[in-house]
C-alpha cells in the first residue's frame, strides 16, 4: 500500500540551535571599579594562572586586584572586561607618555573555561581601537608556552615572534654550595664591595638609576623599541607598589669603592604568601667591567641569601633570551634548567 503523502511520516528533525550570543566588550577602568569588580578581575587572573601552572603557589586574587591599578608616574592603562555574572574576560593597554611613545603594551586574558568562544578576538578589537586612538603604531605582549593556544592566538593575530625566552628553574637544595662559595671568593685588594637592600637608600638611589639603564645593553632581538630612561622616581614608584603588594625584593649591588660606582647589580622577589617560588628580575654588570666574575658573584650571592632569607622557598624561577649566552650559561652552570617558553610578541599596527 503506498502511503498518502499528505500523511505521510518523515523523520523528526531537531530544531537548529538558538545563536549564542556573546557577552559585549565594556571598558572598566579599574581606577573607578568596584571592590566587587576588581576582585572579580583579580580572580579571573588566578584562574588562569592555575590552569596553566597548577603546581606553583597560586595567585591571590585579592592581591592582583590590587595591583590592577599601579601605575609609574607617566603611565597610563586602558582596560576592558567581558562579564557573565563573573568576569570572564579581561584586557589591558599600557603605554608611556614620554618614552618610546609609539609602543603600547597589552595584556589579554580569558577565563580557560570560555576559550575559543570568539571572546579573545573581542577584547583585542577594543584593545587595538583603544592604541590606535592613543597613537601607538606598535603593540607587544607576551606569551608563554604553557598556554599553548595563546601563541597559536597572536600567529592568527598577524604578530611577530620577537624575542624568544627560555624560563627555568633550580631547586634550592640542590644547589651545589662548593661552586657558589667558589663564585664568591673575591681576589686579594678587589676594589669591589658588595651591597644588600631591601629599599635602595637615598645616598645611591641616582647611582642605581644609572646602573639599572644598563638593561638597554640586553638583547632584545627583534622588538623596535628605544632604550629606557631609569629615574629616581620610577624606582621610589615601584618600591611603593612592591611595599603595597606585601612583596620583598631583596637587591645586590657591586660598587666600585676607587669611584663609588654601581657596576652591577641583581634583583629577586619573594611574597611570604606564596612563600615557595623565588623570582628572579634583573641581573646586569656594566661592559667595561665585565670579565670580573661580578655576575657569578652577584647570582652567588643571591642563591644563598634567598635560602637564608625566604622562609619557605624552594625553588628560583628566572628567564633568559635564547641569544643571551653569557648569563644564560651562568645560570646552566648554577643548576637551572628549563621549565618553559616566553616569547614576547610585537604587532605593527
Amino acid at each position: 500500500m503506498t502511503p498518502n503523502p499528505t500523511t505521510a511520516q518523515t523523520p523528526e528533525q531537531p530544531s537548529p540551535a538558538p545563536p549564542v550570543k556573546l557577552p559585549g566588550v565594556q571598558p572598566c577602568d579599574v581606577a573607578t571599579a568596584t571592590p566587587a569588580q576588581r576582585l572579580a578581575i583579580g580572580q579571573l587572573l588566578a584562574d588562569s594562572f592555575a590552569a596553566a601552572y597548577p603546581e606553583d603557589p597560586p595567585l591571590i586574587p585579592a592581591q592582583e586586584a590590587q595591583a590592577l591599578s599601579q601605575l609609574l608616574p607617566t603611565e597610563r592603562h586602558v582596560t576592558f572586561a567581558l562579564w557573565d555574572a563573573a568576569a570572564i574576560g579581561y584586557a589591558r593597554l599600557a603605554f608611556d607618555t614620554e618614552q618610546n611613545t609609539h609602543l603600547g603594551h597589552v595584556r589579554l586574558t580569558v577565563h580557560p573555561q570560555r576559550r575559543r568562544a570568539g571572546l579573545g578576538r573581542a577584547l583585542w578589537t577594543a584593545v587595538r581601537a583603544a592604541a590606535l586612538a592613543h597613537g601607538r603604531t606598535m603593540i607587544t605582549f607576551g606569551t608563554d608556552s604553557r598556554t599553548p593556544a595563546a601563541g597559536a592566538f597572536a600567529r592568527n593575530l598577524g604578530a611577530t615572534p620577537a624575542l624568544p625566552m627560555r624560563q627555568s628553574r633550580v631547586t634550592l637544595a640542590e644547589l651545589d654550595p662548593d661552586l657558589l662559595t667558589r663564585w664568591q671568593t673575591r681576589p686579594d685588594g678587589d676594589p669591589y664591595r658588595l651591597h644588600v637592600w631591601t629599599t635602595i637608600p637615598d645616598a645611591y638611589l641616582s647611582r642605581m638609576a644609572d646602573m639599572m639603564m644598563v638593561m638597554n645593553t640586553a638583547p632584545r632581538g627583534e622588538l623596535e623599541q628605544d632604550d629606557w630612561i631609569i629615574t629616581p622616581d620610577m624606582i621610589r614608584s615601584w618600591d611603593a607598589m612592591i611595599q603595597e603588594g606585601g612583596e620583598t625584593r631583596y637587591l645586590m649591588a657591586t660598587e666600585d669603592t676607587r669611584s663609588g660606582r654601581i657596576d652591577g647589580y641583581s634583583e629577586v622577589f619573594w611574597h611570604p604568601d606564596r612563600a615557595a617560588l623565588v623570582y628572579q628580575g634583573a641581573t646586569a654588570v656594566r661592559p667595561e667591567a665585565r670579565g670580573q666574575g661580578l655576575g657569578k658573584w652577584l647570582k652567588a650571592a643571591m642563591l644563598e641569601h634567598a635560602q637564608a632569607h625566604c622562609p619557605g622557598a624552594r625553588s628560583m624561577q628566572t628567564h633568559n633570551a635564547h641569544e643571551n649566552a653569557p648569563m644564560l650559561g651562568i645560570n646552566v652552570a648554577l643548576g637551572f634548567t628549563p621549565y618553559s617558553t616566553f616569547t614576547e610578541w610585537q604587532l605593527r599596527l
